[in-house]
C-alpha cells in the first residue's frame, strides 16, 4: 500500500485505512512522549543558548522565552501519565496537553521577533545560522495535525474538515521547514463496520474517545420506496477523534457551508485504561528510498 490514491475519497478503502491508522498514531501515547522528549532536547539548548550568546550578538535569542518553554516540558509532564492510564481528558479545554499547544503555537508564532525576520506574528524571512538550529529542534517535536483530539475552541466546524490535511504531502510544507510524512506499514488494519453503531449528533455530547465517521443515515427501502432492514450509513467527509464529554462538531460541505451531521462511532478508544502501553513503534517506521520517491510524485 505505498501508492498514493488519485484522489482522498472517503468512500476509498486505502483512504479510510490510512485516515483511520493516521488518528489512531496522532492519539497515541507514544506520539506524545515522543513530543515531550523532543521539546526537552529542544528546551535545554535553547536555556543553554541564551546563557551563553554573545552579549554584543544584536540577533539574541529572547529570554522572555525560556519560562513559556518550561511552563511547556511541564504541561507535558502532567498530562502524560495521565495519558499513559487512558484518560484523555487531557486533550479537553484548559487541561494540560491542549494547554501544551496552545503555549507551543505562541513560542512558535514569537520565536525570534527580530524585524529583519518577523512581522505580526509570524516568520517572513529565512532565519540566522544560529537561529535556525534551535527552531529545527523545535519544530523536531512538531505532528502535522497534532491538534486533532483537541477540543473545540472559538468554532463548531470539526478539527479535520479535510482528508488532505493528513494525506496530502503538501499539507506538512510550512512557511519555512517541513514536517516529516508518516510512513505507512505495509498493511494497514481495515476499518471497524458495526451494524449497531452508536450515532449522535452535531451538538451532543460525544459518550466515548474515539474515532468517528460524519454520516447521513437512511434506511434501505425495498424496490426504491418502501423503507426496510436497517440502517444505512453514507460519508458526509473525514473521520475525526472526539473526546468525551466534549460537543460533536459540525462539518464543513459544498462550496464552503457549515453543515449539522450525525456521527458514526467507528472505533471506541480503551487503550491504556489497563495501565499497560503496547509496542507502537509501527507508528513511527523509517522513510525508505522508495516511499519518499511516491511521496514525491504524489505532490
Amino acid at each position: 500500500m505505498t501508492n498514493m490514491p488519485p484522489s482522498y475519497d472517503m468512500t476509498d478503502d486505502t483512504t479510510r485505512r490510512r485516515v483511520f491508522w493516521l488518528l489512531q498514531r496522532l492519539t497515541s501515547y507514544s506520539l506524545w512522549k515522543r513530543k515531550r522528549d523532543a521539546f526537552a532536547i529542544f528546551a535545554n539548548a535553547y536555556e543553554n543558548a541564551v546563557k551563553t550568546w554573545p552579549s554584543d550578538d544584536p540577533e539574541v535569542m529572547p529570554a522572555d522565552n525560556v519560562p513559556i518553554i518550561f511552563e511547556i516540558l511541564a504541561a507535558y509532564d502532567r498530562g502524560l501519565p495521565e495519558l499513559a492510564r487512558g484518560h484523555r481528558f487531557v486533550w479537553r479545554r484548559g487541561e494540560s496537553l491542549q494547554h501544551a499547544i496552545d503555549l507551543y503555537n505562541h513560542l512558535n508564532a514569537y520565536f525570534f521577533p527580530h524585524p529583519d525576520y518577523w512581522d505580526r506574528g509570524g516568520q517572513v524571512a529565512p532565519y540566522p545560522t544560529k537561529v535556525e538550529a534551535l527552531a529545527q529542534l523545535l519544530h523536531a517535536s512538531e505532528y502535522q495535525m497534532e491538534y486533532a483530539p483537541l477540543e473545540l475552541k472559538h468554532t463548531d466546524l470539526a478539527q479535520l474538515r479535510s482528508v488532505g490535511l493528513l494525506l496530502s504531502p503538501r499539507a506538512y510544507e510550512q512557511s519555512f521547514y517541513t514536517l516529516p510524512y508518516p510512513v505507512f506499514p505495509e498493511d494497514l488494519p481495515e476499518v471497524p463496520e458495526t451494524v449497531d453503531a452508536v450515532v449522535i449528533k452535531s451538538g451532543e455530547k460525544v459518550p466515548c474517545d474515539g474515532i468517528w465517521e460524519p454520516v447521513a443515515v437512511e434506511r434501505s427501502k425495498w424496490l426504491g420506496v418502501v423503507p426496510v432492514g436497517g440502517r444505512v450509513f453514507r460519508n458526509r467527509g473525514c473521520f475525526n477523534y472526539l473526546v468525551k464529554g466534549t460537543r460533536a462538531p459540525n462539518v464543513r460541505g459544498q462550496v464552503e457551508l457549515v453543515m449539522r451531521t450525525r456521527w458514526r462511532l467507528l472505533w471506541e478508544d480503551e487503550r491504556y485504561v489497563d495501565g499497560v502501553v503496547p509496542d507502537e513503534s509501527p507508528y513511527f517506521l523509517e522513510t525508505t528510498a522508495t516511499q519518499a520517491l511516491d511521496i514525491v510524485r504524489s505532490k
